[in-house]
């Protein structure tokens, strides 16, 4: 349960450069195929000044809570990361994440869990929450396949990503045309999966992850209600 609260973490929306952003706010359900545990999440993207943008997350299921925001701006197309926080309570163990980027000194001064962390900061690397930002970008840009570089507590891991193709899907705000992006892992180092769908008409809003863990344990979540630039999220006509 756990892993699969991390995963909500996958909620976001976002085009390329910083005349085309949005603000956006989005609410999801999640359910559990096996556990009769429900969940909610909320994800927001608002304007900051002097070009920063600011991204907050909140999720929620049983006695347990998750929130991360990230500041960033972005500079000749390319998302620059400048605040992570991440906190977590309930599901065992609580967590405190915190990362500063530099770019002037090019490097990364945080704590994970208490745990100093500083790393050299490379232009292209992204926390856990702008990487998804790029996907959604990618997405939009027709590419095809994907690859980040996304700091990981002090490691620096690659993130890989393949898109499978179009889909129409049923959403409790209707029915949305989206393409369809799987995460893609070593067969031999994981068995998990995760499949994403962004909504081509809503600026690529995330409107659907699927996932499941290794041990076979499946999860969903789908867009409840949303709305960017102020424009509620309208399904097509059936």
């Amino acid at each position: 349960m756990r892993r699969a609260l991390l995963l909500l973490l996958a909620l976001f929306t976002l085009p390329t450069v910083a005349a085309e952003l949005k603000p956006f706010e989005a609410s999801y359900t999640a359910d559990w195929k096996q556990l009769p545990v429900s969940g909610t999440a909320g994800r927001s993207l608002k304007q900051l000044d002097n070009g920063r943008w600011e991204l907050d997350f909140e999720a929620s299921m049983l006695v347990a809570s998750l929130s991360e925001v990230s500041t960033f701006r972005v500079e000749s197309n390319a998302f620059l990361p400048l605040t992570y926080r991440f906190s977590r309570s309930g599901l065992g163990k609580s967590k405190q994440v915190e990362f500063d980027f530099d770019w002037a000194q090019k490097q990364i001064i945080g704590n994970d869990r208490g745990n100093q962390v500083r790393l050299p900061l490379n232009r292209g690397m992204q926390d856990k929450s702008t990487y998804q930002l790029v996907l959604q970008h990618d997405v939009a840009d027709g590419k095809k396949s994907m690859s980040y570089q996304v700091i990981d507590g002090d490691e620096v891991e690659t993130y890989d990503f393949r898109v499978l193709g179009e889909e129409r899907v049923r959403t409790k705000a209707g029915l949305v045309d989206a393409i369809k992006v799987e995460r893609v892992r070593d067969p031999t180092q994981s068995s998990r999966k995760t499949v994403l769908w962004f909504a081509k008409d809503w600026d690529y809003l995330l409107v659907r992850l699927h996932q499941v863990e290794k041990d076979g344990k499946e999860y969903q979540i789908m867009l409840k209600e949303g709305a960017v630039n102020g424009k509620p999220v309208q399904g097509l006509p059936e």
